[in-house]
């Protein structure tokens, strides 16, 4: 008999989970208003205001980063991000979902389908305009933070495991997102900064594995490096964000014998209220601006009507509506039957469902992917951040939709793996499994 999918998360793994993922609904809260305020903001008569604001170029001309705010926060702000993502999946790999095998089969699989499928589903739909099909990698992402804010806003809360899933598929997502911007969407490859780059990784894995530790090392010796691995890379020509990853797989997620918190838990404890409190929501005010209304001067500026309908939009929205929940189930349902992994008896495929089309908010690395494809087409750039959006939109209503059905039941499993009745911070479930 096959590993059960979906299962409860252990008791040690338990803790970590709930503060991922209680920063992540704050930080999702935070980006949906951040991109509220761009949105106003951008279909106002002011609109030439914000447009001003989010190109005004900062930084030292001398070391080639005299650069727009929106760059600092894509290319900068976002290396954080992915730091953390690099973090997050060394320890789903070392300690978590993707520990096993057996068990990373299923969550894997479901991931890789929710990226190929949407992927080939928008090349189908632009694939008369070959500039507008180079934006195939926009609806391959999931923005965990943004899917958790549409469950606090919605009131509706998943159980453990199903959030488990959801973060474990914008993990193996983030993975794949920063593979394709490395190898389609870098340019003006620079092999000797790339060369500098790499190394610098390798003596951030080196000091991790000598143990360099505590706040001196951290902010005397790895913030330094951080930010110097991160010059290298953006100089190489590789997207900078790329190195937030390298960097984050590089550092030590294990704790040794007497020590509390790795250095990993401990940069997540740190930098995590900063990503989600600051990095994501201003990326999302300066990303998430599009214009729909004619105001301003934006040339790139249509019929809403016109937007809506245009080959870019639809790859995004068919992509992230219909190719992300497809993807997902569809590969977890095949890798289930094929490995004879049977579902969590206390869940239904209805609840992956739902899951599966929350993975279609794909918002943060969406917009990046949007900003690196059309860079240089206003217009096209315009109409994927309104796929983007409108799906982000769509997947909430969906999502409220498939779970309305199964409320009652999800709540139940909730207030079950929730419960303290003697006080002593284990809930019952676990006490009485152990």
């Amino acid at each position: 008999m096959g590993e059960q999918f979906l299962d409860r998360p252990s008791l040690s793994e338990r803790g970590w989970l709930l503060w991922v993922l209680r920063l992540e609904t704050v930080g999702g809260m935070l980006m949906l208003a951040a991109a509220g305020i761009a949105l106003i903001w951008a279909n106002s008569p002011f609109v030439d205001s914000y447009n001003a604001l989010i190109s005004t170029e900062i930084g030292p001309e001398a070391l080639g980063l005299h650069l727009p705010l929106s760059v600092w926060a894509a290319d900068f702000l976002l290396a954080f991000f992915f730091f953390l993502a690099g973090i997050e999946l060394k320890h789903e790999v070392q300690m978590g979902t993707l520990s096993k095998p057996s068990q990373a089969a299923v969550p894997v699989v479901a991931a890789i389908g929710g990226m190929i499928v949407p992927a080939l589903l928008y090349v189908a739909i632009t694939w008369s305009d070959p500039v507008a099909r180079t934006g195939w990698g926009i609806p391959m992402a999931t923005d965990i933070a943004f899917a958790l804010a549409v469950l606090a806003i919605m009131g509706r809360g998943l159980p453990l495991a199903l959030r488990a899933f959801l973060l474990t598929l914008a993990v193996v997502d983030d993975l794949g997102a920063i593979t394709v911007i490395a190898i389609f969407y870098s340019n003006k490859f620079e092999p000797g900064y790339f060369a500098i780059s790499v190394a610098l990784v390798g003596l951030w894995w080196f000091l991790q594995h000598r143990r360099f530790k505590g706040k001196a090392a951290a902010w005397g010796l790895y913030l330094p490096l951080f930010l110097l691995i991160w010059y290298t890379t953006h100089e190489s020509g590789v997207h900078a964000t790329v190195a937030g990853v390298a960097m984050g797989l590089a550092t030590r997620v294990s704790r040794d014998p007497g020590e509390a918190r790795s250095p990993g838990e401990r940069a997540d404890y740190v930098l995590r209220p900063f990503v989600s409190g600051v990095a994501l929501p201003l990326f999302a005010f300066t990303s998430a601006g599009v214009t729909v209304l004619n105001v301003g001067s934006n040339p790139a500026v249509q019929s809403f009507a016109d937007t809506l309908t245009a080959p870019v939009t639809l790859g995004v929205l068919v992509g992230l509506l219909v190719g992300k929940p497809i993807g997902v189930i569809g590969g977890a349902y095949l890798t289930a039957r094929f490995t004879r992994a049977s579902l969590n008896p206390d869940l239904r495929w209805a609840d992956v469902a739902a899951v599966g089309v929350l993975a279609g908010i794909g918002f943060t690395v969406s917009l990046l992917i949007a900003e690196l494809a059309f860079d240089a087409d206003a217009k096209l750039l315009n109409d994927a951040k309104v796929g983007i959006l409108a799906a982000t939109l769509g997947a909430a209503v969906i999502s409220a939709l498939v779970l309305r059905r199964r409320r009652r039941a999800l709540d139940d499993l909730v207030a079950e793996e929730d419960a303290d009745l003697d006080g002593d911070g284990i809930p019952d479930v676990y006490e009485r499994e152990s």
